[in-house]
């Protein structure tokens, strides 16, 4: 086991640009404190791919859906970074290619419940998600029966807006359908 040297301070932006690589861990900026998780499970990456490619078939030409990208969620000093499980954001930045995206930017952002992360997915994420003013958040259980919440942003917090544990289709962001049950079956075509 190889033991590389912790930050001993809080990030700024740069430094976290800076950090090595690290494929083997799911790693995110929270007030400037590095937040290390252990990568998704494979019923979890396996929902991920499942829900983006989902999205991409069903979501106008305008936006699109993207897993585990980078988003700030603020920018001040000492700055919080996130990669929701999935997001949807425009087409046209999506097209640019920046390497994290504004959380002002994001359309809808997708957390998909993992063990020993669960509180964090479920409300911090969510108060986050609220005060930087994404208008629509998913929370996704995996457990059986795996369940979807649907939130809308109204003034600074969210509201429920839907609860399915199968079929359910949405109005918004887009007119989308999803099978919550079935998102983490492998060879699942929607």
């Amino acid at each position: 086991m190889t033991v590389r040297p912790w930050p001993d301070h809080l990030l700024s932006l740069q430094e976290w640009d800076e950090l090595p690589e690290d494929r083997s861990h799911h790693l995110e900026l929270v007030e400037g404190v590095l937040v290390v998780a252990p990568r998704p499970a494979p019923q979890h990456q396996i929902a991920m791919t499942n829900l983006t490619s989902a999205l991409n078939r069903q979501l106008p030409g305008t936006l699109t859906a993207t897993p585990d990208t980078e988003v700030v969620i603020d920018s001040t000093f000492p700055p919080t970074v996130r990669a929701p499980d999935v997001l949807v954001m425009s087409r046209s930045l999506y097209e640019r290619n920046p390497p994290r995206i504004d959380a002002g930017e994001v359309l809808l952002a997708v957390e998909i419940v993992s063990p020993g992360t669960g509180r964090r997915d479920r409300f911090v994420k969510a108060g986050e998600y609220a005060g930087a003013g994404i208008p629509y958040h998913w929370i996704i259980d995996l457990t059986p029966p795996a369940s979807l919440t649907t939130l809308a942003l109204v003034g600074r917090e969210y509201e429920i807006t839907d609860k399915a544990t199968g079929p359910i289709t949405l109005s918004e962001p887009a007119t989308i359908t999803v099978d919550v049950s079935r998102l983490t079956q492998p060879s699942y075509l929607w």
